[in-house]
């Protein structure tokens, strides 16, 4: 009997990271597994195992893509260029827009981020989102100051998430210009 041709598809590895995506902001990371992967995204079991060989790999891919997000709009954002930028209402307002956009993405991002804790594989792309966003914030502080605005916003965010409280963008900006103002 001759073997069947293998059907080419070159998204499929994108389609199963998209697809653990959905599981995991659906049903959380415990919910996760090959098999509802494979079912999320509409590929054999076997697709989800040959990209990858474990859960760990398969979330490492997940949150890798998660943190794109606020990274990408910190080091592209036209409101930080140039000279005299107020940091903390800038930062106040895309922290706000980020938080207030469509919540079920943060949660899943935060969900992901704080996996870590119980998922040592995935503490390096945490450690790698904190340092994304710590050096682009460095462009406008020091290296010092960039991690601690990393960490007030970081708190701001998961406070609203896990109080249901409305982002306060005022809140924000106050705390980080005192954070901002208190740097050597």
């Amino acid at each position: 009997m001759a073997a069947r041709p293998r059907r080419h598809d070159p998204e499929r590895r994108q389609r199963i990271v998209d697809a653990a995506l959905r599981v995991v902001g659906a049903r959380g990371i415990a919910g996760l597994s090959h098999r509802t992967v494979a079912a999320e995204a509409d590929v054999p079991l076997g697709s989800t195992t040959y990209h990858f060989a474990s859960l760990d790999e398969l979330l490492v891919a997940a949150l890798r893509q998660a943190n794109e997000g606020f990274g990408r709009e910190l080091r592209e954002s036209p409101a930080l260029e140039g000279d005299g930028v107020d940091l903390a209402a800038v930062l106040a307002r895309l922290t706000g827009e980020w938080v207030g956009g469509a919540r079920s993405g943060v949660e899943l991002e935060y969900e992901l981020y704080l996996g870590a804790l119980r998922r040592p594989a995935l503490r390096p792309v945490a450690a790698e989102w904190t340092e994304a966003v710590a050096t682009a914030l460095a462009r406008h502080t020091d290296p010092v100051t960039a991690r601690a605005l990393v960490a007030l916003m970081d708190g701001i965010c998961l406070q609203v998430l896990l109080t249901d409280a409305e982002y306060d963008e005022e809140y924000a900006r106050e705390v980080l210009t005192r954070l901002l103002a208190a740097r050597p």
